[in-house]
């Protein structure tokens, strides 16, 4: 049969009218392997800048007294939830009176309030989530010399039989 294509000459005609079909079809449908080489780019750029942004520490007064103001949320709500605590027992009437005027507060500013402490807590969750390390520990021989061991496969793990997504795995873990 090849031999038969290149006599007729019939293979340069598909080649091309594939190309054609392939060339026409990326103008009604996006490229994905583009389109995914452009967000790569995309991506190296936004974490370039985010690099020179943060490459000069700024070691004045006013960024260590904004780091500090940072730091105060979470310790001020916990020791004034305990403070409460404190303050109903010591004078029950004055407390009673406080959470008498609380109860006068409407419930969209109730509603705005828990938005915005439950989105304070959620960047921070979010941060830590995003960022979180997983510990590898190495199989070592007693004497803290590190034995290099190949992962061991458990019997349902799905990166058992293809290579390539074991290697992916390996990645992820270093």
């Amino acid at each position: 049969m090849g031999l038969i294509d290149r006599f007729i000459g019939v293979a340069p005609t598909v080649t091309a009218l594939g190309s054609a079909a392939s060339g026409v079809a990326e103008v009604f449908t996006r490229n994905a392997t583009r389109r995914m080489e452009l967000d790569e780019e995309a991506y190296a750029r936004a974490i370039g800048q985010l690099g020179q942004e943060f490459s000069s520490l700024r070691c004045g007064w006013f960024d260590g007294f904004v780091n500090g103001l940072n730091r105060l949320p979470r310790p001020l709500l916990a020791l004034g939830t305990m403070g409460l605590f404190v303050y109903a027992m010591v004078e029950p009437v004055g407390f009673g009176v406080r959470m008498q005027g609380l109860q006068m507060v409407p419930e969209p500013l109730w509603w705005l309030l828990g938005a915005i402490v439950g989105f304070y807590f959620g960047a921070r969750e979010a941060h830590y989530f995003r960022h979180r390390v997983f510990p590898v520990s190495a199989p070592s021989d007693g004497t803290g010399t590190v034995i290099d061991a190949q992962p061991v496969a458990r019997p349902d793990d799905p990166f058992d039989d293809n290579p390539a997504l074991r290697d992916w795995r390996q990645t992820l873990r270093d």
